[in-house]
Order: C-alpha cells, then structure tokens, then sequence
C-alpha cells in the first residue's frame, strides 16, 4: 500500500514539474515577445533628426505613436473636478474681486483657468491680455488698425517650441541662443513664427530624445545659485522640464540702468531661495514691482504661476515624486511601457497616479484632496474679500487729503498682503501640491490686509471721517470693470478686430513657409 502511495506521489510530483516547465516556458516566450517589441520601437525610427529642436510636433508622430496619440488628448476638455478642471472657465466671473485686485494690470480685463496644451497657443492668442485692444493707430495708407505691439515677445516663452528655436535664429542660427534678441522683440513681430502648441522639443532634445528643458531663464537661474541643470538626475528632468515654465517670473524693465541691452529679458527671481519670502526679498531689494494699483496707489508684485516653487514645499516633492511621476503617469501597451502625455489633474486617472503608492479606495482619496482644497479656498475667499474693501477704501482716504507719509505704511501692507495671496492662488494646483504652505501665506494675507485696513480707518478719521467707508458694488464681474473704470465694450469690440484681421494673416503666412503643418 505504502509503495502504491509513493508511485501517485511521483506521478503528482512529475506532472506538477511539467506544469511548472510549460508555465515558464510561456513566460519566457512573452518576455522575449515583448522585447523584440520594445527593441522595434527604436530599432525602426523612420526619421533620425540632426536637430535638437523640431518645433511641428506632427513630426515625431511615426516613429512615438502612443505619445503623440496621448500628447493630443489635451484637446480634450471633459474632465471635471471640483476645482480647476480642464474647461475653460472665467475666474473673474466667479471672483469679481479678483477684477479689483488686478485694477491697473490686465488681467482685470480677462482671467480663465487654463486648459490642455493642446489650447496653449489658441488661448494665448485670443485673451484680451494680448493684442494690446483698446489702442487704434493709423496706417501708412491713413485707415484705422490695431496697435499689437504693447506686449513684448517674451509673452511668448512658455507657449511652443517655436520659442526655442527662434531664439536660436536670432543667434547664429545653429547651436547659439540669444534669448535677449527674442525679447527685444515685440509680441506681433513673432506672431507667424509661434504657430505650434506646447510640445516635443519643448522637453526633448530631438535628436535623442533626452529630457532637456528648452528655455534658458532655468539655466539661468539655477547657475546663479550655484547649479547646473545638466547634472540633474532623469527624476529632477521629469520635474525640471516643467519647471522652466510652471514657475515664478518677470521681465527686466527697458529702462532698468543697471541691465542695459536687456529690455524684457525673462528672469526667475531664485537667487535668495524659492519661497515667496524670498522672492519678495529679492523684488524689494531692486525696487521692481509689475504695476502701479489705481485704487490704493499701491506698487504691486503681480505672480504668475509659480506651480514648481510651491510644489516643493509639498510632502510629494520632498519624497522625491516628480511631475511627472502624478501628471504624466505610465501606461503599458504590450511590451512598450510609456509616460503618458495627456498631461492633466491626477484626479483624472487615479489608478495610474494615486493609487501606485496609496491603497485607499479611489473616492477616499479624491475626497482627501477636495478636504484640502476647500480649507484653503475658505481662507482665500476672505483674504480677496479683505484686500478688494482695502483699496476701494485706501482711494477713499487718498481723495479726503491723506498724505504720501500717511499712505505709505499702508501701501506697504497692501503690497505684502496681495503678493501672499497672490503667490498662493497663481500656483496651479498649489492647493494639492502644499496645501500647508498655501494656507500659511493666505492667512498671513488676511492679517496684513486686516492691519492695513485698520491705518486706513485711523487715517480716514484723522481727516475728519468716523463712519464706515464706502466702496462701490462690484458683486459682479461687469460691475466691479465698471467700478475700475474699464471700457469693456470697446475692448471686446478691438480684440475681435485683431482676432479677424491680424490673427489668420499669421496662420497664413505659416503655413505659407512651412512653419505649420496641416493635419
């Protein structure tokens, strides 16, 4: 019986080997199977490129199908989430103080949250921030046209590929770049040349397909403080490549003294670190600010999206998670594994983003971020609450007689309460990156905006006013332009003449010179 039990034992043991053997056996066969295919992918490039800037992205179409099929996914606009998804919606529409705190500077006139950067361009071009609407001038053969030429070229920077290899043009053509000719430039000077989207050789070097960031100012910056970006790891690249434009920035005044020859020159203010402390530290030691506030008089430090300076003040950043690693997640198609470049909110794919290291079920987590994101809109509503009465109410004493000494201390509150505030909602999903750091300069936003309304009530009743003061309704987005004095009627009216006389000329005449390719 014993000697019966062992034979069914060997049986047992033998067909388990073989099940083993034909297992692996399979598992070999789809490994090398799906070897040869990734080696396909490189080993059957239809174009080498000897450049290392190709700006049409339809170029890199053959031999990256998937990136490029994913790359043109930005188009599309359906996702929705609680804040910020990727429709286009007027922010000053939701927020009409923001149109108070922005009097003076154009962004007053039209703010939408952005989009895919499929849209970078389209969007850029069709603003009422670009085209300068609202100033006429006359042509050589005496009729009315619109004068473009306010903004320099520098607006252009983060908006294609095409930046990059214009400023090489303008160097000696090859391998030289002379950033400060490109932004010497006015904005319409390179509008039939900026014709393709946010892509390929905006991060890649063309000819290897290296990750490389194409714009410079971070090359500047980062050597300023002592860094070079080329000895960044491939993790920093996936961070980097956005950093040269998802950041903090402004522009060398023409008439700066001591930059001479670089008129609008782009600048990253990283030299004394990358909190807004810092920033701030750095813009008051050279005496800039971006424009004067009509209201309160104000000279104010207008931010523009300083996403990857907050982000690294969030836990992710510090943990050594890229960009890319949340926005750029990895999908796998056979034996390719590849970034996928819909580059959109996290929140959109949570199992190829959140869940690779969290375990928590899907609406657990989405719930997490919406918890964050709303504590820190809470604060941010009463800091815009706070600082829009503060500059009705400082143009209110500065009417009564206030004096240049009188305003000044105030001024100075003012200045630092909307650069927090400002600092803070610029940053595109800052609310997620660091929603601590975010709180932080928001509530220190609320405080100077509070003390500077306090000085304005001491002023007002010094001059002889006690009661509350009075401000304008501006509920509204038509209402608080109206309390601003801005004409928006008539800058609606200019900006659809550009979009329908200037605008086609520029696609045309790329087209024309195979700057743009037709798909």
């Amino acid at each position: 019986m014993a000697k019966q039990l062992k034979q069914w034992q060997g049986w047992i043991l033998f067909g388990g080997s073989m099940a083993v053997v034909f297992i692996l056996g399979l598992l070999v066969s789809s490994l090398m199977e799906r070897r040869a295919e990734v080696a396909s992918v490189f080993n059957n490039k239809r174009t080498v490129f000897e450049d290392e800037i190709i700006a049409q992205n339809e170029k890199f179409k053959a031999d990256y199908p998937r990136e490029y099929e994913t790359w043109a996914m930005t188009e599309d606009t359906t996702f929705k989430s609680k804040y910020n998804s990727s429709q286009e919606v007027d922010v000053l529409e939701q927020r009409p103080e923001m149109v108070v705190l922005w009097a003076g500077y154009a962004f007053s006139r039209h703010y939408n949250t952005p989009r895919g950067h499929k849209h970078a361009l389209e969007d850029m071009r069709k603003i009422l921030r670009t085209g300068n609407p609202g100033i006429m001038v006359k042509t050589a053969d005496g009729s009315d046209s619109i004068a473009v030429d306010m903004q320099p070229a520098t607006c252009w920077t983060c908006k294609g590929p095409d930046v990059p290899r214009m400023m090489r043009e303008l160097g000696n053509g090859k391998d030289q770049f002379d950033p400060a000719n490109f932004y010497a430039k006015k904005w319409s000077e390179l509008g039939a040349e900026e014709v393709n989207t946010i892509g390929c050789s905006d991060c890649h070097d063309a000819r290897t397909m290296d990750l490389r960031p194409a714009r410079p100012a971070l090359y500047e910056a980062f050597a300023r403080r002592g860094l070079d970006v080329k000895n960044a790891t491939h993790q920093e690249m996936r961070s980097l490549v956005c950093a040269q434009c998802h950041v903090e920035y402004y522009f060398i005044k023409p008439n700066d003294e001591k930059n001479p020859g670089k008129a609008n020159y782009l600048v990253f203010p990283h030299d004394k670190g990358l909190t807004c402390e810092a920033a701030e530290e750095y813009y008051d030691e050279i005496g800039f600010y971006d424009y004067i506030h009509p209201l309160s008089g104000t000279k104010i430090l207008k931010a523009q999206h300083p996403g990857w300076e907050m982000s690294q003040h969030g836990i992710h950043a510090q943990r050594g998670v890229s960009c890319a690693d949340c926005h750029m997640p990895y999908k796998q198609e056979g034996g390719v594994k590849f970034s996928d470049h819909q580059i959109q909110s996290p929140l959109a794919k949570i199992d190829r983003t959140c869940q690779t290291c969290h375990r928590q079920d899907a609406e657990v987590l989405r719930q997490n971020v919406y918890d964050r994101q709303e504590k820190c809109n809470e604060v941010r509503n009463r800091a815009e609450q706070e600082l829009a009465r503060a500059h009705f109410e400082a143009k209110f004493i500065i009417d009564k007689g206030a004096t240049e000494a009188e305003m000044a201390p105030i001024q100075a509150l003012l200045r630092k309460s909307q650069w927090r505030w400002d600092y803070a909602i610029a940053s595109h999903g800052a609310t997620f990156h660091a929603p601590q750091e975010v709180t932080r300069l928001l509530s220190h936003s609320v405080d100077y905006a509070q003390q500077a309304r306090l000085l304005i009530a001491r002023v007002a009743a010094k001059h002889g006013h006690t009661e509350a003061i009075p401000v304008p309704d501006y509920s509204t987005k038509a209402k608080a332009q109206a309390a601003i004095g801005l004409n928006m009627q008539k800058l609606n009216e200019n900006k659809q003449r550009f979009l329908q006389e200037i605008e086609p000329k520029w696609i045309e005449e790329a087209k024309k010179n195979g700057k743009l390719i037709e798909i």
